[in-house]
């Protein structure tokens, strides 16, 4: 650092463990002394650039990591990434329905929310700046991730218990401009973690 003139003071080092990979609830053999291995290019053929992204970052770089790879290629909601892709999935289902321009959920009055539940999500987006930042300032992209799976957890408990295209247009507009705010954070999370967001799924 001090020979290309950079302060040293700024070198920060992350130290990473090794994962283990597990397949058909058995550990995959691996050892650096004799060359054996599967590589992350290998990994990702396997299950798939987005599911090897989000179950990496789900770790702090120093924690060790147990990478289930049936659980990675699984379309459940035991699968963390497709839990909340599913998410964004299903706020695009609902939006499509409603076949209106989402632009004009902008300006929605969003008073008619008074549930728990809604109460509850529009506190968990109001979150996410802040999370964003101290994930940048900690060198915590974990933290990204794990904001996700919990948002993508409180809107699928709301979808299941909530109807949207309700005859009250007022309320109406409010449900569907916090689902499209819901798909929006996802969207951006998922981005910043190089994970894709399908609108259908």
């Amino acid at each position: 650092m001090k020979a290309l003139a950079i302060d040293p003071g700024k070198l920060e080092i992350a130290l990473v463990q090794f994962a283990v990979l597990y397949r058909d609830g058995k550990k995959a053999p691996m050892s650096t002394r004799s060359g054996e291995f599967v590589t992350l290019r290998e990994l990702r053929q396997e299950v798939g650039n987005d599911a090897a992204r989000f179950f990496y970052v789900l770790r702090k770089s120093d924690q060790h990591l147990d990478f289930d790879l049936d659980l990675a290629k699984s379309q459940s909601n035991d699968n963390p990434v497709y839990y909340v892709q599913y998410a964004h999935a299903r706020v695009c289902s609902v939006l499509e329905q409603w076949g209106e321009d989402p632009a004009m959920l902008h300006s929605a009055d969003m008073s008619p929310l008074t549930d728990p539940a809604e109460l509850s999500l529009l506190q968990k987006l109001i979150d996410y700046p802040e999370m964003v930042e101290a994930a940048a300032m900690e060198l915590s992209p974990h933290l990204i991730a794990f904001y996700l799976r919990e948002l993508a957890s409180e809107f699928h408990s709301y979808y299941n218990a909530t109807r949207f295209l309700v005859p009250e247009i007022p309320l109406r507009l409010a449900r569907l401009g916090l689902i499209a705010a819901v798909r929006q954070i996802l969207s951006n999370g998922l981005k910043l973690l190089g994970v894709s967001a399908p609108a259908k799924m």
